[in-house]
């Protein structure tokens, strides 16, 4: 179900367009995801990536994605991407990390000696709605958090913790 909304229509304040915004595109209608009808295979949308990629490489590839559920996950941006189009959506395109998993951030010295804590990796950027940047994270942190044997209440809560932040 997509749910976008054209921005440009919503006049007034920054504030009251973001109100209208939300009142389109609820909180609550990005909390479920199922299934779509005539969604594409996972493995499919892999070999369509990889028909461009060095040949000699994929068996490495696919034995870095075999580790772990999280692995897989990570190497597999565009699957999630296929099915975030399906979703709900403001409208509002950003260039998109496109690969916002929680392996991708860390910290870093700004050039001022600040340290900062950012996203690392640009190699699946594109433009996108800004939400699927956070659904990607979300989805690490969980994924993530099994793959470690983290107790669903705490997955719950790093994962609510994250997207409010």
């Amino acid at each position: 179900m997509k749910l976008d909304c054209d921005c440009s229509a919503a006049a007034g304040s920054g504030l009251s367009r973001g109100k209208a915004l939300r009142d389109a595109v609820p909180r609550a209608s990005h909390a479920a995801w199922s299934v779509q009808a005539g969604r594409s295979q996972v493995i499919d949308l892999l070999r369509e990536q990889e028909a461009d990629r060095l040949r000699y490489l994929l068996p490495e590839r696919h034995l870095r994605m075999s580790v772990s559920p999280f692995a897989f996950f990570r190497g597999n941006a565009a699957g999630m991407a296929a099915d975030l189009a399906r979703t709900p959506s403001t409208g509002l395109a950003v260039q998109a990390c496109g690969d916002a998993h929680i392996a991708n951030f860390g910290g870093f010295a700004a050039p001022d000696r600040r340290l900062v804590f950012d996203v690392n990796d640009f190699d699946e950027t594109a433009p996108a709605p800004w939400e699927w940047d956070v659904k990607r994270l979300a989805a690490s942190i969980e994924i993530c958090g099994r793959n470690r044997g983290f107790k669903p209440s705490w997955r719950r809560a790093a994962v609510r913790s994250a997207t409010a932040a």
